[in-house]
């Protein structure tokens, strides 16, 4: 069902072949196909509860689908809505815990400081999590994933819990870094302008059982503004394609 990990220069990271889910009773993906191309930024969207956070985990290898295909080509890194920083680490100590695999500490310690000039955190190499503001423990959260030997990103809702403004610079400070350290993206969230201006492609996901119910590639370039003609037209059809036009959202 799954296919051994590959560290080479494919072309397509990520490969869903007749995919299908079911929690019991409950089906939620029904004979998913998708392909995601190296060095893409993928971004899925779709009402709560249709099975997102769902297939971002069996993309992880985290949990195995009742029938079809996975394919991973590459090393796989999560974000989660929550962070995944250690408490009682500091913040050096939290990005080097995946250097664990550089033996030479000279190398290991090198490659936190590189990380750490990266997210801008200079000064912040011994503070604790909770001494951090959300935005900056975000950003020790993307040095520890874009740390060491990774092909794939998985983020699931990252920027969720920060208020608009920390979310908006979260993403400029994402596409920033990335433009640094190049990975393959598969990223989910509900905030429909938050897709409009990361992705590369968005997929519209319908209700359980998940399918895809609507492909919408964005080919401007990146550091987009929300105000961008590209973002106001992919989120007029990614809420169209919700059901979310504007005379829906008058009625309710």
């Amino acid at each position: 069902m799954y296919a051994g990990v590959m560290k080479d220069n494919v072309t397509t990271r990520l490969i869903l072949e007749n995919v299908s889910h079911d929690y019991g009773s409950l089906a939620v993906l029904r004979n998913l196909n998708l392909a995601v191309m190296h060095g893409e930024f993928l971004v899925l969207v779709g009402p709560s509860g249709c099975g997102k956070t769902t297939l971002l985990n069996i993309l992880s290898g985290y949990i195995k689908p009742v029938s079809g295909n996975v394919q991973i080509n590459g090393i796989i890194r999560t974000v989660y809505q929550q962070d995944g920083l250690f408490p009682w680490l500091t913040v050096a100590e939290n990005i080097s815990m995946s250097l664990r695999d550089v033996k030479d500490k000279s190398l290991r310690e090198k490659e936190v400081k590189e990380l750490i000039a990266l997210i801008h955190l200079e000064g912040f190499e011994n503070h604790y999590p909770h001494q951090l503001s959300g935005g900056m423990r975000q950003r020790v959260e993307l040095a520890r994933v874009l740390a060491g030997d990774s092909d794939i990103l998985l983020m699931d809702e990252p920027f969720s819990a920060l208020d608009y403004q920390t979310r908006l610079r979260m993403r400029y400070e994402l596409v920033r870094l990335l433009s640094k350290r190049k990975r393959t993206v598969v990223f989910v969230t509900h905030d429909i302008e938050e897709a409009a201006q990361l992705a590369d492609r968005v997929l519209v996901l319908a209700d359980r059982p998940a399918h895809i119910s609507k492909e919408l590639k964005i080919e401007a370039a990146r550091p987009r503004n929300p105000t961008d003609d590209a973002v106001i037209e992919a989120t007029k059809t990614i809420l169209g394609e919700l059901g979310l036009h504007s005379s829906v959202i008058k009625e309710l």
